[in-house]
């Protein structure tokens, strides 16, 4: 849930909406400076956090597809294991989700 906030954070700074309406005693040319740093900052950090999503999710894709391998190593002409079947769908998922996780927000 945090990692989802930081990432909406940095869409809505990316689209130059600001997060509170407050205004500093700085002056105009000042703040936006600020602001610009503090955007730059929430977008790279929403960045590190969904390359770190994605080499998590590539790594558990490497292990779900190393266990499916095994497991139609084991199986015959006639058999179909139902945890075969499940495994494909959670590779079928967990891809997805990676390649909406690298569209980026």
């Amino acid at each position: 849930m945090l990692v989802g906030f930081g990432i909406w954070c940095a869409a809505q700074l990316q689209n130059g909406v600001p997060l509170s309406g407050s205004k500093s005693p700085r002056g105009s040319s000042d703040d936006s400076v600020w602001a610009e740093q503090q955007q730059k900052a929430l977008v790279k950090k929403a960045n590190l956090l969904r390359q770190e999503e994605i080499k998590k999710d590539a790594e558990k894709l490497l292990e779900l597809a190393t266990e499916l391998k095994q497991s139609v190593d084991k199986t015959t002409e006639n058999t179909l294991s139902l945890d075969v079947v499940k495994k494909a769908d959670q590779i079928e998922r967990l891809a997805k989700a990676v390649k909406e996780k690298m569209k980026g927000p």
